[in-house]
């Protein structure tokens, strides 16, 4: 009898983990739905310098890469894409609040065009990846390219439109959202590629995967580089 009790409880426990894993499913495809019909909040340049927001996986790895662009002043790490405000690294690594981890890029476009930027980010990533870059996985490491307008929208969609006409049968696997908010990640996030360079990280990671967008796209970077 208690076998049969026991046995019961069992798959009473998967039955009900089941549904709830299909409802959180069904939850966070319900919210993609609802954040594509959004509309996009356009950021004003601020001293000449314009702003762009990208997903990519690791937030060290994509700050480094932007960083090393000509035309970019500086790559900030942070959150995007989500539902919750004030999002920090460990709520959005249990990637309950939405959001993915981020950076803002803030450029110069007389030096380096949004498109450039854009092609920076499908040539530092695996374009193929779900949910992740690497070894970091979940959806607060997904592929998002989130754009402020109508010509932002369609110079991401004609890129993904060509990278998938060269996969074949493969599709690219980023997002596209029309932005809505950024938040700025802790400080101790904040050029940490570059602030600790002996970081096991950074050094099996970051590096190699800075490395080798550099060496596919020595025309972007910065002289010093």
């Amino acid at each position: 009898m208690k076998k049969i009790l026991f046995l019961t409880i069992i798959t009473s426990f998967i039955v009900i983990q089941g549904a709830c894993q299909s409802s959180s499913k069904k939850n966070k495809e319900e919210e993609q739905i609802a954040q594509k019909e959004l509309t996009p909040v356009q950021v004003n340049d601020q001293d000449g310098y314009d702003r762009a927001y990208f997903a990519s996986g690791c937030f060290w790895c994509v700050e480094a890469i932007y960083e090393s662009v000509k035309g970019v002043k500086e790559a900030i790490s942070g959150y995007s894409g989500g539902h919750m405000d004030n999002p920090t690294y460990e709520s959005s690594n249990t990637g309950l609040t939405g959001h993915a981890e981020a950076i803002e890029v803030i450029y110069d476009s007389s030096v380096v065009s949004f498109a450039q930027l854009v092609d920076v980010y499908f040539g530092s990533q695996n374009i193929t990846q779900v949910n992740g870059q690497g070894p970091d996985r979940g959806s607060q490491y997904r592929s998002i390219l989130f754009y402020q307008n109508k010509e932002q929208k369609r110079i991401i969609e004609a890129k993904i439109a060509e990278l998938e006409q060269e996969l074949g049968e493969g599709k690219v696997a980023a997002q596209v959202l029309p932005f809505q908010k950024f938040w700025v990640a802790e400080q101790y996030h904040q050029d940490y590629e570059k602030l600790n360079p002996q970081n096991p990280y950074i050094q099996n990671i970051s590096i190699p995967r800075l490395k080798r967008f550099q060496g596919k796209y020595p025309h972007l970077l910065k002289q010093e580089h």
